[in-house]
């Protein structure tokens, strides 16, 4: 016989459910279409962005030079400390085969004297004062015995501290990648910045970056500060004029491109003068001048509270300097950064 059963209908409690679900699916999309695009930044604001990250990368750049140098230190004092090493360890054999005669010798005439024993001995420092003590070695014997002692030392010595400087050369790399990698992240964060911008967007900032350049390098040009430059400092400023619209590469010390504290070496070694590689020594590197009113043509200028960047005093309120990645050398406002205080090399 056939069901006549009636269909089993949804529970109520189901059917709230489900159309509480539709109801929110339908807000969510009705809100979803009402919403407002996400706002794309305008072109000061990704100016401003790249500005700071450029800043980092140029913070970070200097503690890159400065472990760059360090490496370069550590490698030269450890080629040395080597070299001695080896050429100590070469005395020290000649000693000890004149001392392996002196004991051939004495076995062919009928035995080892006590003393020759001693040239021969493990432990010649401990030997020595039992020998010294019972008068058992000649002066010459004892002055012979000194000298291997004294070599030995300074072998050990010179093997300790190359070590030292090994494992010091080893966190050094270690700090380099790890800055290396550092600079290079902020640099690409700013042109992913910069390749979101429209044609329009980056001609007009290239424009008014050339105007900014061009006014500065009259201004400068106008004023020398009081004179013309003499003496080294002024070589080094003449040579720094003579590379502007070199480009700002970063860690590069010349003479194609520059970083900032690069670009001061460079300008400073053409002129016979050899001052520390980073922004931070050189700030450190002659007397500081805290007025900008008292600052001279070829002086350094030292900018951010870290002591960053540097560049040259150009006199008018200018400095010539390498700005950061994406301009060149360059006159600029010693006011476009804060200023900390000159130096006078």
């Amino acid at each position: 016989m056939a069901s006549h059963r009636r269909p089993k209908q949804p529970s109520r409690t189901r059917v709230t459910v489900l159309t509480t679900a539709a109801a929110a699916a339908v807000a969510l999309s009705a809100n979803a279409a009402n919403a407002a695009p996400t706002e794309k930044p305008s072109k000061d604001e990704v100016k401003a962005k790249v500005d700071k990250l450029y800043e980092q990368a140029e913070q970070a750049t200097e503690k890159l030079n400065g472990a760059e140098e360090k490496q370069s230190r550590l490698e030269k004092e450890i080629s040395a400390l080597q070299d001695n090493v080896a050429r100590g360890q070469a005395d020290l054999n000649d000693l000890r085969d004149g001392l392996g005669l002196a004991a051939a010798a004495q076995y062919r005439s009928g035995g080892i004297d006590p003393s020759v024993q001693l040239f021969l001995s493990a432990d010649p420092d401990d030997y020595l004062d039992k020998a010294s003590t019972m008068d058992q070695l000649s002066a010459q014997q004892v002055e012979s015995l000194k000298k291997v002692q004294e070599k030995q030392r300074a072998l050990a010595q010179q093997r300790s501290e190359a070590s030292e400087k090994l494992g010091d050369l080893a966190d050094t790399r270690t700090e380099l990648a790890r800055k290396k990698k550092e600079v290079q992240g902020r640099l690409a964060e700013a042109q992913k910045l910069l390749n979101s911008m429209t044609a329009a967007e980056k001609a007009a900032l290239a424009a008014a970056d050339a105007r900014a350049s061009r006014a500065s390098e009259r201004s400068a040009l106008d004023d020398s500060g009081g004179g013309a430059v003499t003496g080294r400092a002024g070589s080094a400023y003449a040579a720094a004029q003579s590379v502007i619209g070199s480009p700002y590469v970063y860690g590069a010390s010349g003479p194609g491109s520059f970083d900032c504290s690069g670009l001061t070496s460079w300008a400073f070694a053409q002129a016979g003068i050899q001052i520390p590689r980073t922004s931070q020594e050189q700030a450190n590197a002659g007397t500081r001048i805290y007025s900008q009113s008292d600052l001279q043509v070829g002086d350094l200028v030292i900018f951010y509270s870290d002591h960053h960047h540097v560049g040259f005093y150009a006199g008018n309120g200018q400095v010539l300097h390498a700005p950061r990645t994406g301009t060149v050398v360059r006159y600029e406002s010693i006011d476009n950064m804060p200023f900390q205080f000159g130096v006078r090399i």
